[in-house]
This record gives structure tokens, sequence and C-alpha cells, in this order.
């Protein structure tokens, strides 16, 4: 007869290490929109990916799967966006955006974009300097690598679900070995473009992208970070 080990005693250093390092983690990672050209080792990438595919998913369905461009492909899609963006094409994403921020909800998306502008020299009333700011999401902030996350479309919301927490761990994956990385809803704004250029099908559910790559340290939009609310705020506590 085989017999069960113990389960490791609470609190003990092993645990307390991991606690620390993810801690650690979520505390300094940011979204980087400003990055150097030079394209990351392919093993690196790999990395990234084989960590973030342990992300927990609805009945283990690990929806999501990535399109990654770089080089040649990277360029051509950006040249498509922003050719369809100065045709003031309407956004048409598979998934709707919000219908409206309230409250504090849009108390904190106001805090984060002037908080952007602000580090980046923008006036509030400047329009047009913030317009050119929401444009650099097209260029991926100069980023070697863009990873365009899709589901699966019959999962419908559940498995944009499964794909956002994927996304996380990608980020803290990257961060972890030093790499800089953002995810852009605003990738999702002209699937069109994205289905074209990287021959994406109908039945994915286009996401998101994560731009990512070295961070350019010395940029300002690198020397801004957004603030998090106190865990009280968002948790209800039912005895």
């Amino acid at each position: 007869m085989v017999s069960t080990p113990p389960p490791p005693a609470a609190n003990s250093h092993a645990e307390s290490d991991a606690f620390h390092a993810l801690s650690a983690l979520l505390h300094t990672r940011y979204s980087c929109r400003a990055f150097v050209p030079d394209a990351l080792p392919r093993a690196a990438i790999e990395q990234i990916l084989a960590t973030a595919q342990r992300t927990a998913s609805w009945c283990n369905a690990q929806p999501w799967q990535l399109t990654i461009a770089s080089g040649a492909t990277l360029s051509r899609l950006r040249d498509a966006l922003q050719t369809h963006l100065a045709a003031a094409s309407s956004p048409n994403p598979d998934l709707p955006w919000p219908r409206e921020y309230r409250g504090v909800y849009q108390e904190r998306r106001r805090a984060c974009g002037w908080g952007l502008y602000d580090a980046l020299g923008i006036a509030k009333s400047d329009r047009e300097a913030s317009a050119r700011q929401a444009a650099q999401n097209f260029t991926m902030f100069g980023a070697p690598h863009v990873a365009i996350v899709t589901s699966d479309e019959a999962l419908g919301v559940y498995g944009a679900v499964d794909c956002g927490a994927y996304v996380s761990n990608f980020m803290l994956a990257a961060h972890s070995l030093g790499v800089g990385s953002i995810a852009q809803a605003a990738l999702a704004s002209y699937p069109g473009v994205l289905r074209e250029v990287l021959g994406i099908g109908a039945d994915r559910t286009i996401v998101c992208g994560i731009s990512f790559g070295h961070a350019d340290l010395q940029h300002p939009a690198n020397q801004f970070r957004t603030t998090r609310a106190h865990p009280g705020d968002s948790v209800i506590w039912r005895d």
C-alpha cells in the first residue's frame, strides 16, 4: 500500500517565497506604451507561452489561440491598420464595447487617461494630441511583436473570459523575464483587417491584442503607473 505524503506545512518558506514573488510581479508590472525595436529570441517567447498555457479555464477548454506577428508581417499589419484609421472607419469589434462607464468606473477610467497624458505633457483640453496618442495603439507602440488573442466563436462570452485570464498570465510571465507588454482592446476595433492580414478565420472571436518586447525605459509613457482600489472596495462579505 502506497502512503499519501502529508500536505506541506502552512506558511512554509516555499509558500512564502512563492507568494512574495507573485506579489512582486503584480505590483511592478505595468502597461508598456513604448518599446525598443529589437526582436525577442523565439525561445523567450516560447517560455512565456508555456507558462501562460497553465491558465485555468472553464472545463479546461483552453479556448485561447494566439496569432503572433513579427517582422514583415507586423509591418504589413501596421500599414493596414493605419490606412483603415486614416479612412475614419468606425470600429466594428467582434465583442461589443462597454455600453458606458458609470460612477467609480468612469472616475478610474478618467484618472488613468489623465495620468498618462500628464506623463506625456498633454493638456486635458488638447484633443489633437490625445488623439495622436490614442492612434499609437495601432502602431503597437513600436513593439517588435504583437499577439492577437482569439477564442472559439461558439464559446461566446465565457471563452472571452477565459482568454482574459490567459492575457493576464501572459503579461505576468513576460514581466518575470523582463519583457514589457500591454493588452490592447483597441486592436480588436477592426477585425476585418486582422483577419485579412493574419488569416484569422470567421470561427474565431477576436478578443484583444498583446503588444510585447523590451520596454523603452526612457520614454515618458513608461514612467506612468496606474493605482488600484482598496481590496475591500471589491468585496462584499456575507457571514
